[in-house]
């Protein structure tokens, strides 16, 4: 149940569009279903000797502003107090008393008509659909006074998640006001009257939110707002110095015909060009010390390797969110900012579920903790990597580190959802476990090929090496809960540890490492998290060969594998993806 709350000045025109058609002839009934006193007249169900809806109408909206015209001057500018409540579309449709019930008890709970107070504001509750209400009041007592409503909606809020409980509804998570600004009515009509996927506010919110990650600059990020084709205005102070910024959907005009513009802070609360200034400045993506550098061999691509050096650094942004410290909030912008990164640079055939997670991840990435000491330059510098080197493959060492990455991501998503959890933030760690199942359904897409490779190498094994390995796997991880039904094995995991013996490791200690690199409760598939964990340890590749040739024992694999005419082959060169015009992106999930 979500109330939506707006003050107005004009009683008698709100009245009308309530008992009117509706913008789209959508008003279906219109009728009220509860008021201050129970006896005013309904212009919809008017049973008067003169059932004119218009004189009735009038005389609704002359009660309801008589005490409006007692107080005279003392009357606010905004004296209407607006209230919208619907009901989420998977919910029972609720009776007119059971709506009356819903309006006597927000009016009560923003102090606009407390019950049994005879002085209470006059309000009435339209019912002109089957899900949902509109409260009018008034906002004058009948001593004249105003009525005192701080936080009417935090309130309203409150007793909404009351109700939902109560009556049996959908119970939404309940929020900080750290959440974006959604879509006015107006916005999603005009979206759909000219055929956009989406409101140009989402659009704008989306492609200002990329544009920010990784950047290591302002003048880079505005450059990258330019490039996504949108328009790009700056305030700047006398000096020269920059002030504030603006963005707009090209073609998206009012109805003077001039652009509609968005500052940063109305598309969401950390895209205000402050925020965005201390970001950057916070973390700059800079060059990332060696010891965080994990490139790899040098005929990987520079996809491969960034992806290979996030997997890294997500893996440390997961332990910081396990340690339940508050300086961990940074981290969470950083992750962010990481999923953008993976999400305009994966191949097409995961793209979709990448966005839905990072637009996902976005409500998760903010809250009222503050950082004491943010430091969040390794990760923004991950995500400043990966956008450098341009989009990745879908097929060879490209779509196996990007599976390794997304399996890291899962749990990291997962992790921010505890750390949520932790401190009552229900609406952000539902994102974040949103955002998880995007990513698990992204990932079963893009390990499908490798995993396949690695488990087909596994069973070419010699029957006791491959049973040494799996002693050596169920001796480590006895309790686990290893999975070894016919879809998943420990083959590929057999294979790995293969792999890594013959490139000079210890095959027991690796795997401790592995599994002491943080917990396996929350992995969906314990085989595939530590093979991706074992091949980064171990510098092995994420896409092994082709299926049916398992490496040989001795092999240099220092240098590319030859192809079928024996010569070395190049890696593909990745090359950074066109700018995206925001209008042609595909509609949200």
């Amino acid at each position: 149940m979500i109330p939506k709350i707006r003050r107005g000045s004009r009683t008698h025109g709100l009245l009308v569009y309530l008992y009117g058609p509706g913008k789209r002839d959508e008003h279906t009934d219109p009728h009220l279903v509860g008021s201050w006193d129970g006896f005013v007249p309904d212009p919809g169900r008017d049973n008067s000797p003169d059932p004119d809806p218009k004189v009735t109408l009038a005389r609704l909206a002359a009660a309801l502003d008589l005490r409006v015209k007692q107080a005279g001057d003392k009357v606010p500018a905004q004296h209407v107090w607006h209230c919208s409540v619907r009901t989420d579309p998977g919910d029972r449709i609720l009776t007119d008393d059971e709506w009356n019930t819903v309006a006597r008890r927000l009016v009560h709970a923003v102090n606009l008509a407390p019950e049994g107070d005879p002085d209470g504001c006059r309000w009435v509750a339209v019912r002109h659909a089957d899900d949902h209400i509109h409260i009018l009041a008034t906002m004058v007592r009948g001593d004249l006074r105003r009525p005192r409503m701080n936080y009417d909606f935090k309130k309203a809020q409150a007793e909404c998640r009351r109700i939902e409980q109560e009556m049996g509804l959908r119970q939404l998570k309940p929020g900080d006001g750290t959440g974006a600004k959604t879509p006015t009515s107006a916005e999603r009509f005009k979206a759909e009257r000219t055929g956009r996927p989406e409101t140009p506010r989402e659009t704008l919110r989306e492609a200002v939110r990329q544009a920010v990650a990784g950047a290591a600059s302002e003048a880079e990020f505005f450059t990258r707002l330019r490039e996504a084709g949108l328009r790009v205005k700056l305030r700047h102070a006398p000096s020269g110095d920059v002030l504030g910024y603006t963005v707009a959907v090209p073609g998206d005009r009012n109805r003077d015909r001039e652009p509609v513009w968005f500052a940063g802070s109305t598309l969401a609360p950390d895209l205000s060009y402050p925020k965005i200034q201390r970001r950057l400045a916070d973390g700059t993506a800079d060059a990332i010390t060696t010891r965080e550098v994990d490139s790899g061999r040098s005929d990987w691509s520079p996809s491969a390797r960034g992806r290979r050096t996030a997997t890294g650094i997500a893996e440390r942004a997961a332990i910081l969110l396990d340690s339940d410290d508050d300086d961990a909030a940074a981290q969470l912008v950083g992750v962010g900012e990481l999923l953008d990164a993976v999400a305009q640079t994966s191949p097409a055939t995961i793209r979709t579920e990448l966005g839905a997670a990072a637009r996902s991840f976005e409500r998760a990435t903010r809250s009222h903790v503050r950082a004491e000491r943010a430091d969040t330059r390794a990760i923004r510098s991950a995500a400043r990597g990966i956008i450098q080197a341009g989009g990745a493959l879908g097929r060879g060492e490209d779509g196996g580190t990007t599976a390794m990455l997304v399996s890291t991501l899962v749990l990291v998503a997962l992790a921010a959802a505890r750390w949520h959890s932790a401190r009552g933030h229900a609406q952000q760690a539902e994102a974040s476990r949103q955002a998880a199942e995007h990513l698990r359904a992204a990932y079963r897409h893009a390990a499908a090929a490798p995993m396949q490779v690695m488990r087909d190498q596994g069973r070419a094994l010699p029957e006791a090496e491959r049973r040494t390995y799996e002693t050596t796997i169920r001796a480590a991880l006895p309790d686990s809960g290893l999975r070894t039904d016919a879809e998943t094995t420990t083959d590929a995991l057999a294979a790995t540890l293969a792999q890594a013996e013959r490139a000079g490791h210890d095959p027991k200690t690796l795997l401790q490492e592995a599994i002491e690199m943080r917990e396996l409760d929350t992995a969906e598939d314990v085989n595939d998290v530590l093979v991706w964990r074992l091949r980064r340890l171990a510098q092995l590749p994420a896409h092994p060969g082709e299926a049916g040739h398992p490496p040989q024992a001795g092999a240099d694999r220092s240098k590319p594998a030859p192809n079928r005419t024996g010569t070395r082959t190049a890696p593909p060169t990745a090359t950074r993806p066109a700018a995206s015009d925001p209008r042609n992106r595909p509609p949200r999930r």
